[in-house]
């Protein structure tokens, strides 16, 4: 299977879109923001690309859970659970609403390791999304990139009864903001819907619970993120994000709230998320410009 999988490695795709207005509108309702105009040249928030480049994949070619069937750009990995462990981005100028982009992709690495429950298959991706118009002209405005994003992909086997999960770590204290997140199924409803993500772990309970083996639906790994981000800009809006990381260390389930954090110490700003437990489920780092 190694071979097989690192075989895809080097593989490309590039896909257009328009950064227009509704989405924008619409995640901003969704983040319990007031309403406001978005007007042409409004620039998107960090990680607000990911409301563009859906995946349009059609109906008959939806596998059991929910994602397109292995295959095609991913590698056909032959493992049953999919999650988003964690991405890393560089934001070096502005995407606008208006503009006409295009998103490059290629699979940088694949990796296939044996972990404490079994096979673990790593796969990332590298994502260069380019602004290639204004919305009124078609000439390319920059051969650089706009936003430069690697996203991390783990799959892993079936859950089984003797599985040993690893020991959870606390959450760091101390945070100079926190805000408490309540993840019911309409949250995860509409950021799916906005996302187009229909990845079952995420509103199917009797799937996620009898075929998964978790025990609630899964709160989107992008969406938390989003909070993160959020979380930054509420506190510190006049701020200019240059890069940001973060990696899942934990699901979050919809069975209770939790919170979001930040502490900033210079030009660093450190972003994380605990659950009702003190748990860490979330780890990030943003700097500043």
């Amino acid at each position: 299977m190694d071979e097989d999988l690192r075989a895809w490695i080097g593989r490309s795709e590039a896909v257009q879109d328009t950064i227009t207005a509704a989405p924008v509108v619409a995640l901003t309702a969704t983040l319990d923001h007031p309403a406001a105009a978005v007007a042409p040249g409004t620039p998107l928030p960090p990680l607000w690309h990911w409301l563009y480049f859906l995946p349009m994949h059609r109906q008959s070619e939806i596998g059991p859970d929910g994602h397109a069937k292995r295959g095609g750009f991913l590698p056909p990995v032959p493992l049953p659970r999919r999650m988003w462990a964690g991405s890393q981005f560089e934001f070096r100028s502005p995407v606008r609403v208006g503009d006409a982009v295009e998103r490059r992709s290629t699979i940088a690495d694949v990796t296939v390791k044996d972990g404490r429950t079994g096979r673990l298959v790593f796969v990332k991706v590298r994502h260069q999304l380019h602004r290639i118009g204004d919305g009124t002209a078609a000439a390319a405005h920059s051969s650089d990139p706009a936003i430069v994003e690697f996203h991390d992909i783990v799959y892993r086997e079936a859950k089984k009864p003797t599985d040993v999960e690893p020991p959870p770590q606390a959450a760091p204290t101390g945070a100079a903001w926190q805000r408490e997140i309540v993840p019911d199924d309409v949250l995860l409803f509409r950021y799916s819907a906005l996302t187009f993500n229909g990845h079952r772990i995420h509103y199917d309970r009797k799937y996620v619970t009898e075929v998964e083996g978790y025990p609630g639906l899964i709160v989107h790994g992008p969406l938390i993120a989003t909070l993160l981000m959020d979380l930054l800009r509420r506190n510190l809006p006049e701020a200019e994000v240059a890069t940001f990381r973060f990696k899942a260390v934990r699901p979050t389930f919809d069975l209770h709230p939790f919170k979001v954090n930040g502490q900033r110490n210079g030009n660093e700003v450190k972003l994380w998320v605990q659950d009702h437990e003190g748990w860490l489920t979330m780890d990030a780092v943003a700097t500043l410009r």
